[in-house]
């Protein structure tokens, strides 16, 4: 029920900010639709490459997982690939960002609707017809992709190098924390704002891991990218090393 009202209090956010209104009818650069077998419809799949990589052939692959408070039409605005360039220059390995939407079911199944399945069997692959190397990639996931990122590497341990998640929404009981030992050898990236209603279950979830994050921090901010902006630095440094090793 916590994460439900987390985000009810998203999509609030996500309207007042302006990132679900007056969306292009045509994907914008970085987007294509591809048909989803998992999902049973037509999603938005965006892919950014660092600057000074050409189309990316041979890069790794991050996986994203929206939260509710953001598309993938709705990532060139955010600046991931300008983060990413970022990144890659002050010394970062490069890599490639991924990603499909999932709506908002926090990436589980629903009756046909499948969006794990999705990111596990149908994104690898279209990150493979590129030219990218998504034989084992990373994910990375804020709120509700936070969550879903993390269940996504205890329901198939070994898929992912790495996980990184911003400000999960998590509760204990909840599948991932059921799960957690399931994340025994998969390096755990965990960031929260200390004003975050959900700081106090990211703690505890630092706690149940079976070993302690392998990066991440606490420090001033709320549930917004306000807030995960000033993350996605040290977390694209975290990604870009596990994918690396």
């Amino acid at each position: 029920m916590r994460r439900r009202t987390v985000l009810g209090a998203a999509a609030a956010t996500a309207a007042a900010t302006g990132l679900w209104v007056g969306r292009p009818r045509r994907p914008p650069a970085g987007v294509e639709r591809r048909f989803s077998t998992a999902r049973g419809r037509e999603v938005d799949f965006y892919t950014a490459v660092p600057d000074g990589h050409g189309d990316g052939r041979g890069l790794p692959v991050c996986l994203i997982l929206h939260g509710g408070t953001a598309r993938p039409a709705d990532f060139a605005a955010l600046g991931f690939q300008t983060l990413l360039t970022d990144a890659v220059r002050r010394g970062a390995a490069p890599f490639v960002l991924a990603g499909a939407t999932g709506d908002r079911l926090a990436w589980q199944r629903s009756g046909d609707d499948d969006p794990q399945r999705m990111v596990r069997d149908e994104l690898p692959d279209w990150c493979a017809a590129r030219g990218f190397d998504a034989a084992r990639p990373a994910a990375w996931g804020w709120s509700m992709g936070g969550y879903g990122a993390l269940l996504l590497a205890e329901s198939f341990p070994g898929f992912v190098r790495a996980v990184a998640a911003f400000s999960p929404a998590v509760a204990p009981s909840d599948p991932v924390f059921t799960g957690a030992s399931r994340l025994a050898g998969t390096p755990v990236g965990l960031w929260c704002g200390l004003d975050d209603g959900l700081y106090p279950n990211t703690l505890a979830l630092a706690r149940a891991l079976p070993e302690p994050p392998a990066a991440g921090g606490y420090a001033p901010g709320r549930h917004h990218f306000a807030y995960w902006r000033t993350v996605i630095p040290s977390a694209f440094d975290f990604i870009a090393a596990a994918l690396r090793g």
